[in-house]
């Protein structure tokens, strides 16, 4: 029997959790291609890596850049995206391809993904109402988005909706993907029984001036690409007038995200990038079958 899915793994300085994340995709019970993208481990991952099918990048291009790296490379019908620090069921990938097998229409399926304490994390992805991602861990079948931590898309879609953001370095580049394949017409289903235990935050460090800066930089980003014009230029100028005034505000959260120096940071990324990101939102314009009112208006805030 063929194989159905390649599965990509990215991996940076991964040695405590990539070894369970491999004996796991070698208990699947559909066969599939592994394709470890190692971003210039210098721990020691690589020589636990070494007998699979591995890509090793010069220097750390992130989670995004790492699927974007390989996305030529996959020659089946679906590709999966995998964390490193997950570990899925020996059915997981089953229960994506037949979900998908099963329904022309959708373009990406994504899994249950289960906390080492056995709580939910995510079972998709909605979009709110100010335009972040958000993971949901009630859902019915179709979801706005995916989980780029466990999930199954179909390789000719991803292709055709321009592939993965590989800027975006890590973060929303799956609310991103997902948000092209609903502007292309696509659908997103959520697989219950799909389910992925997940070591979270073993890769990064969630809440770190890291994570808050990928998270705004992406999130603007996505917007100004996917979003409804107004909504772009609304939730832009709202980031700028937050920043402007936090020096006057007494109440500011001790979150990295309400630094000033961070968020100017995040604004500089956010320019030096807009005439790339014109062209882009121009391309995917052009790709759509849905108007990106339309999208907004069915599922922001939902």
């Amino acid at each position: 029997m063929s194989a159905l899915s390649t599965v990509v793994v990215v991996t940076w300085r991964g040695r405590d959790h990539i070894t369970a994340c491999l004996d796991a995709l070698e208990a699947q019970k559909s066969p599939h291609r592994t394709i470890v993208v190692d971003n210039a481990s210098d721990d020691g991952t690589a020589s636990l890596i070494s007998g699979h099918e591995v890509v090793r990048l010069p220097r750390n291009r992130g989670y995004a850049g790492g699927l974007a790296v390989v996305l030529d490379l996959v020659d089946t019908p679906y590709v999966a995206w995998l964390n490193d620090d997950a570990a899925p069921d020996p059915s997981w990938l089953t229960e994506l391809e037949n979900a998908l097998e099963a329904d022309p229409g959708a373009a990406a399926a994504t899994s249950s993904i289960l906390l080492t304490d056995g709580s939910t994390q995510s079972v998709g992805v909605a979009l709110t109402a100010d335009g972040y991602g958000k993971d949901v861990v009630l859902a019915g079948r179709e979801v706005f988005g995916f989980c780029g931590g466990a999930a199954l898309l179909r390789t000719s879609e991803l292709r055709a909706a321009g592939g993965v953001p590989a800027d975006f370095f890590c973060y929303y580049e799956d609310t991103d993907t997902a948000w092209r394949l609903r502007l292309a017409g696509h659908r997103v289903i959520s697989v219950g029984p799909a389910r992925v235990r997940h070591r979270h935050g073993a890769s990064t460090r969630p809440g770190s001036a890291l994570f808050h800066r990928w998270n705004e930089r992406n999130r603007l980003l996505m917007l100004l690409r996917c979003a409804p014009l107004s909504v772009a230029v609304r939730e832009l100028a709202r980031f700028l007038v937050i920043t402007a005034l936090l020096p006057f505000r007494k109440d500011v959260p001790q979150a990295a995200n309400f630094r000033v120096g961070l968020r100017l940071w995040v604004l500089g990324e956010v320019l030096l990038r807009l005439p790339v990101t014109v062209i882009q939102r121009l391309v995917i314009g052009a790709r759509s079958k849905i108007a990106r009112r339309t999208v907004w208006r069915d599922w922001a805030g939902r």
